[in-house]
Order: structure tokens, then sequence, then C-alpha cells
């Protein structure tokens, strides 16, 4: 699967259906070339003048299901 395809798949948490965006990075791990995790950014804070949350890093083994546009992950 290649980056360009991840970035255009939304983030949802399975256990209450929040959307958590759009892939903006991935964290690769250098020795294997494996994909540790992903990351998604913060929402913006009152329309953006105070800025936004903190990004989002969901591992690789939380991801539960990658469909045709989104990614369902589970969190603790």
């Amino acid at each position: 699967m290649k980056f360009s395809d991840m970035r255009s798949k939304e983030v949802i948490c399975a256990m209450d259906g929040e959307r958590l965006g759009f892939v903006s990075d991935m964290e690769f791990d250098e020795n294997s070339g494996q994909i540790k995790s992903l990351l998604v950014p913060g929402s913006y804070r009152f329309l953006g003048v105070l800025g936004r949350e903190d990004d989002v890093t969901i591992p690789w083994d939380k991801i539960t299901k990658i469909g045709d546009d989104l990614i369902i992950i589970e969190r603790d």
C-alpha cells in the first residue's frame, strides 16, 4: 500500500465512532521497513485561533481494519 493511498483514508475509532481525521504521516521501523504507526493531526481549537490539539499517534497494532476509504482502530 502506498502512502498516498493511506492519506486518503479517514481514521475512525471502533469503540465510540469518533472520527479522528485523515492520516498525515507514517512512522517506519528503520531496520525492517515496516510501518510502526500512523499520525493524524489534532483538531483545531476555536476556529483555529487557539491552535490545534496534539497530533494523534496510532500504533500499527491498534489498526483493526483498512478499508477502501476508512481505517478502523481500537484505542485504550
